[in-house]
């Protein structure tokens, strides 16, 4: 299988935009790559986040969730896929258009925004395998240390072992988990009701619910950890074609993404009604665990599991090509500015041993901190996805050529929606 792996060879590795070849095996695997990273394990959670704010404002908000996707992420990867170096990341381009400072304060937002998340399903992981081995199994569970230590290192194995088996892994992962999702979405068809939702809400009541639910879409469709090296990659096989080629990607990206997990969204928002979502939200439990207890589906409670798995792994690798990519932007920044006293392997090396350590830390010791994790990246995540590709194409010559755009004023709205409904979440 043909995956985006390594650059093709010299004379045909910058080809012009018009020569870019029509979609393949390539695109494909980044497609999939990039739905992975977006559909982790806040999918378990959105029916019950976006839901409680009413029918019409999901309605506003599913309508509003794909555009503010596509656009974003697209701007993000423009100003990867114009660097005239084809192998810098998102790390070194920012340092190229606005100088070291700027450029290291923007490599430790980006590492602070991903790397909490990457602990978190750490602990997600762990929690679920362990769920699954007493309930659905009926085994001893083992003793936490070791799980985590078990389930972390076979995560990061992936990961070490190279881009290629990350995307055959991931493949492996997500196409069964669009399956399940869309097999969820069709068996709740029968439970469906309008009962309890009641008529539109009062125009103030309606616009906060659509201001609030707009960070939740956000988070849920969020692949941007994924954006530099998927943009470095394309950048490499297909040169000035890449912006194109990158467009193209997204597009189908956000398609699915919208089509898969908003139908899953709207059926168990239509099947559990306004009461049930709130007693899930009172239980604290994923939706398809709350689904299993309330609607006598036994096969719930193993779909849920494997949902759960599924998504997490997904997630996680797109999210650890992310962090690394931070650390390392990080390392270069402060003490090896050059690039001459700390080789790329063993920096590499470093970095991966810090993610495997840490993450499997934070496995054992279980922390209940993952809302605070979210809420705390969230508008650091909405500024570097929303708002600092619009401020560089504003500013940059180099991206003149994608101002005056309708998109752009649309997507600099979204992000500043986005991060006030963030930080107002957090007042509340």
């Amino acid at each position: 299988m043909s995956t985006p792996t390594h650059a093709v060879p010299p004379e045909k590795a910058v080809p012009e935009a018009s020569d870019v070849p029509r979609w393949n095996q390539f695109d494909t695997s980044w497609t999939i790559a990039l739905f992975g990273t977006a559909v982790g394990a806040g999918v378990l959670f959105l029916p019950i986040n976006a839901g409680l704010g009413g029918l019409w404002p999901l309605l506003v908000a599913t309508l509003l969730i794909g555009p503010m996707t596509y656009f974003s992420h697209r701007a993000l990867s423009r100003i990867i896929c114009t660097s005239p170096r084809p192998d810098q990341d998102i790390t070194g381009v920012v340092r190229d258009y606005f100088g070291e400072n700027a450029g290291r304060v923007m490599t430790v937002l980006y590492f602070l925004a991903i790397y909490p998340i990457v602990l978190i399903y750490g602990v997600g992981i762990t929690n679920t395998v362990e769920s699954l081995m007493v309930n659905q199994l009926g085994l001893d569970p083992w003793p936490r240390w070791l799980l985590a230590g078990v389930l972390v290192l076979a995560m990061s194995a992936v990961m070490v072992a190279g881009r290629r088996v990350m995307l055959v892994v991931t493949q492996a992962l997500v196409y069964p988990l669009i399956a399940v999702l869309f097999a969820v979405t069709l068996m709740l068809t029968p439970s469906w009701s309008l009962e309890g939702f009641g008529a539109a809400p009062a125009l103030g009541d309606f616009s906060l619910a659509v201001w609030m639910m707009i960070p939740v879409l956000v988070f849920a469709f969020n692949h941007s950890p994924a954006i530099s090296q998927f943009s470095v990659s394309l950048r490499q096989r297909y040169g000035t074609g890449s912006v194109r080629k990158a467009s193209s990607v997204l597009r189908v990206t956000t398609l699915l993404l919208v089509v898969f997990t908003m139908g899953f969204v709207w059926s168990c928002v239509l099947a559990l009604g306004p009461e049930g979502l709130q007693e899930a939200r009172d239980a604290n439990l994923p939706v398809l665990a709350h689904l299993a207890n309330v609607m006598d589906m036994p096969i719930i409670a193993w779909l849920g599991p494997a949902v759960s798995i599924a998504a997490i792994g997904s997630s996680f690798f797109g999210h650890w090509l992310g962090a690394a990519e931070g650390a390392k932007g990080i390392v270069r920044g402060m003490a090896d500015r050059t690039g001459d006293r700390i080789g790329d392997r063993p920096l590499t090396i470093g970095v991966s041993v810090f993610l495997i350590l840490t993450t499997w830390l934070a496995g054992v010791l279980n922390p209940s901190i993952l809302s605070l994790i979210e809420s705390l990246a969230g508008p650091v995540i909405a500024a570097v996805l929303y708002l600092m590709p619009m401020y560089a194409i504003h500013r940059v010559p180099a991206l003149a050529r994608f101002r005056g755009r309708v998109s752009n004023v649309f997507v600099v709205v979204a992000g500043v929606v986005a991060v006030s409904g963030i930080l107002l979440g957090l007042l509340r």
